[in-house]
């Protein structure tokens, strides 16, 4: 009995630590990869298969998709296709990939985020099927889901079917933030006119651009289902182990905050954690009262979330080696936060607190053109310059939303 108990609570024990593989975790739901695996491949027999994946693309033994293909007796892989962060995970934020070969595999690696970021002809010659498995989250400026609408256009332009393996939204599929991106302003962090948070897994995501004509032409699409996933599930709901989806996206917490601080972050105005062991979760800097910024932003009342007071030294990126001061956000309802607006509530408590350190008076100006790409236009920030209050953005911020939530119903694969 005693040794029972010991193997429970070590069991117990290893997957709250995150130790045990997903199964072991009794995790609520199946991916696409185990829909596709149920099936026996038999989407794949008789044609040569081209991969876009990386380190997130496991199945629930966290076996890598690479791997299980490329042993799949009737499974030919012949080539496979590298986003941001290579195919194994093991390329830096931004950082140039080339064209290589897989270690383990030996199979050719083709970069999409080096000189080509849409597959080439001779990138799919000999290619019948190329598949798509990865693990996004859910925000518009995250360069998977770009990657994912180039290799559509680029399977429709050869005349090869498109498969994408379908994953979770880490953020439900029920919350949908921000405005479209403008004419003018489609770039890889902005590729496609839907919201900055979508509320689309990959797949419904893959069916909406299909369907909308937000491709330069659509493909033979096919998109293997989830089982079990419900649209009020965010990602800790699903009992799935998390893999680092980036090297700054460690948890679940960092995917759900990464669009409450990451536009913000692209100014590099403040410190939003990245360099420390919070990345995306706070926003501090050298001339902050931290209390002060606290209690200013807690008397909003912001729905579901709270700002708690918090000193630190990055290790690296902005603020490195200083003694920097801020707030920490820690969400209390995921659900009912407005997390993309949580970041312009910052901005705007900031510069009422220290009115000579407001964010476009003071942050380089060099850097305005990302954060213009990433809010999807300049209307943002022009608007939002002049009195530094998100009141005068809250429309703009807003009126996109209810639309496009109503319009992507119809390519819900999920209830």
């Amino acid at each position: 009995m005693r040794h029972k108990t010991r193997l429970l609570l070590t069991g117990i024990m290893l997957t709250l630590a995150g130790l045990l593989p997903a199964e072991a975790q009794q995790a609520k739901i199946k991916t696409g990869i185990e829909t596709l695996k149920e099936q026996q491949f038999k989407l794949l027999e008789g044609k040569r298969v081209g991969l876009i994946s990386n380190s997130t693309g496991v199945d629930c033994n966290l076996k890598p998709t690479v791997d299980i293909l490329h042993e799949a007796p009737n499974v030919k892989l012949v080539a496979l296709y590298a986003p941001e962060h290579g195919i194994r995970g093991d390329a830096y934020a931004g950082a140039r990939i080339d064209h290589t070969r897989d270690n383990k595999t030996g199979l050719p690696v083709y970069s999409l985020h080096g000189k080509h970021r849409k597959p080439t002809s001779d990138m799919l010659k000999g290619i019948d099927i190329l598949i798509y498995d990865i693990q996004d989250i859910g925000c518009r400026s995250y360069t998977y889901i770009s990657t994912l609408g180039l290799a559509m256009e680029a399977a429709a332009e050869n005349d090869i079917e498109f498969v994408v393996l379908d994953r979770p939204n880490p953020l439900g599929g029920l919350k949908v933030e921000g405005p479209l991106v403008k004419d003018g302003f489609t770039s890889f962090v902005s590729q496609f006119k839907i919201p900055y948070l979508y509320g689309l897994t990959c797949g419904e995501l893959a069916r909406l651009l299909n369907g909308e004509g937000m491709l330069d032409k659509p493909c033979k699409l096919h998109v293997v289902p989830m089982q079990g996933w419900k649209r009020d599930m965010t990602y800790e709901d699903t009992g799935l182990a998390w893999i680092s989806a980036s090297p700054h996206i460690p948890q679940p917490v960092s995917a759900m905050l990464y669009p409450a601080s990451g536009i913000l972050g692209e100014l590099g105005y403040m410190s939003i954690g990245v360099g420390y062991t919070l990345p995306f979760q706070l926003f501090a800097a050298e001339w902050i009262q931290a209390d002060a910024l606290a209690d200013a932003l807690n008397s909003l009342q912001l729905p579901g979330v709270l700002f708690r007071p918090i000193h630190f030294r990055p290790f690296y990126a902005t603020g490195q080696g200083k003694q920097l001061q801020g707030v920490q956000v820690h969400l209390t309802n995921f659900h009912t936060a407005p997390i993309t607006e949580i970041q312009f509530y910052v901005m705007q408590e900031t510069a009422r607190l220290y009115p000579d350190r407001a964010v476009f008076d003071h942050a380089d100006p060099s850097r305005f053109n990302m954060f213009d790409k990433v809010t999807g236009s300049d209307s943002i920030r022009l608007r939002f310059a002049i009195n530094n209050h998100f009141e005068d953005i809250r429309e703009l911020w807003r009126k996109d939303a209810g639309p496009f939530k109503k319009l992507s119903e119809k390519y819900y694969l999920y209830h």
